[in-house]
């Protein structure tokens, strides 16, 4: 047995550790029984170590390098794609991805989902086109009750991005873990919807991972008796931990990356009318989606990659300003604020004060007074240094890497198997 052992440590197998040392010493223990001792033990160890077999679900996903929408659903795929212990299967729009992650859609749901994509999504049909957006809801349901049933067979877990998604798991006696999201909320708005995910819930073994802790509490009263309720915290890009953050002293410039839209902007354009001129700026990034009149005195920008905020702005930007007031999880866009180590001055819905603490990473202001004290508090450079200090260190020990979300995620796949 110490030569078995001995010659297992010293010169370790390709293959199963577990199955090539229980074949050595049942070799010197056995000798001629080695051969079905060795099949018995080889199957048992693969079986428990088969990789994860995930099918993801989403509706949303980057159509090329520098789209914006559903990154954070690449983001978790391509994870899930570099780490061994999952194989995953993407059914969501095309868009670029490992090569390790399977796409699952075949070319007409392909085609489908890009077409919803260019629509803006459901959540943005609902607003503007009710009716449309109904029948547009029926055909994906029926499209995701396809592909629910046809991997079933090969699926030890269904991931699936937004609530709505889940409803056609009905009856399959599935294992799932549902990311909920702040959109979900106007969701859970509408009649009935809680009695049919309810009724989904009951028949297949799930459970509900919102991206912030401020949604558990409303989740476990509508559904804690009929699935799990674990919070799950997104990951971060490496790149935002590294940018060398040295705002200048002299010019304030402060920085806004967002879908500009009545929802996101806020009370920004009531509250910063007269605030910021010449030595102190204001920067705005992102899509106008509904067409607003931006002020004169705001440095719009448009759209840009995150590389260009990487290399261009936040190093340099004194703050992050949020005012916003649509329904949100945890805003993504912060948490890498936070990791880039850039103070935060945010309106006080439940998804900022999610995020930051007052004083800490940043401000939460309720009045035009409160955001002029914030912008003025941000500008003191001992008070700066320690937020953003504070916020690199929350980001890392809260949140770390997509990996590390990975592995939050893969801790519930455990559990459902």
């Amino acid at each position: 047995m110490e030569s078995a052992e001995a010659a297992h440590f010293t010169n370790p197998p390709s293959l199963c550790q577990y199955c090539r040392w229980q074949r050595t010493i049942q070799l010197d223990s056995l000798g001629a029984n080695f051969i079905v001792t060795e099949t018995i033990k080889e199957k048992m160890c693969c079986e428990v170590n088969d990789p994860t077999q995930v099918l993801m679900i989403a509706t949303s996903y980057p159509r090329s390098e520098e789209d914006w929408q559903g990154l954070f659903i690449r983001r978790i795929a391509d994870a899930m794609g570099e780490n061994p212990d999952i194989r995953l299967s993407l059914w969501a729009p095309e868009g670029p991805r490992q090569t390790e992650v399977a796409y699952s859609c075949d070319p007409d749901d392909a085609r489908w989902l890009d077409t919803l994509a260019r629509e803006g999504g459901l959540a943005h049909l609902l607003r503007k086109r009710p009716i449309f957006a109904l029948y547009r809801a029926g055909g994906l349901l029926r499209r995701l009750r396809g592909i629910y049933r046809q991997q079933f067979e090969t699926t030890d877990i269904y991931h699936i991005n937004w609530l709505q998604n889940a409803l056609p798991l009905y009856g399959l006696n599935a294992a799932a873990v549902i990311t909920v999201l702040g959109t979900d909320f106007k969701l859970l708005k509408i009649p009935g919807m809680s009695k049919m995910l309810r009724a989904v819930l009951k028949t297949n073994r799930c459970v509900l991972a919102p991206n912030a802790a401020w949604m558990e509490p409303e989740l476990q009263r509508r559904f804690g008796d009929v699935a799990q309720i674990v919070p799950v915290n997104f990951g971060i890009d490496d790149s935002w931990y590294e940018v060398p953050y040295h705002p200048p002293e002299q010019t304030k410039d402060w920085l806004i990356v967002a879908r500009v839209t009545k929802d996101k902007m806020g009370k920004l354009f009531e509250w910063g009318e007269g605030v910021f001129a010449d030595k102190q700026r204001l920067h705005l990034f992102g899509p106008n989606q509904e067409s607003l009149d931006i002020p004169s005195w705001v440095d719009y920008h448009g759209p840009t990659t995150a590389q260009d905020l990487l290399d261009n702005w936040y190093p340099n930007c004194s703050g992050f300003i949020t005012l916003s007031e649509h329904s949100e999880g945890k805003p993504q866009v912060m948490l890498e604020t936070m990791a880039a180590g850039m103070p935060i001055i945010a309106s006080g819905i439940p998804a900022h004060r999610d995020t930051i603490v007052h004083g800490d990473q940043g401000y939460i202001v309720e009045t035009r007074e409160e955001f002029l004290q914030a912008l003025e508090n941000v500008s003191n450079g001992e008070l700066h240094r320690k937020m953003s200090n504070n916020a690199r260190q929350t980001s890392k020990r809260d949140y770390g890497s997509w990996g590390d979300c990975v592995n939050r995620y893969q801790q519930l796949f455990r559990s459902l198997e």
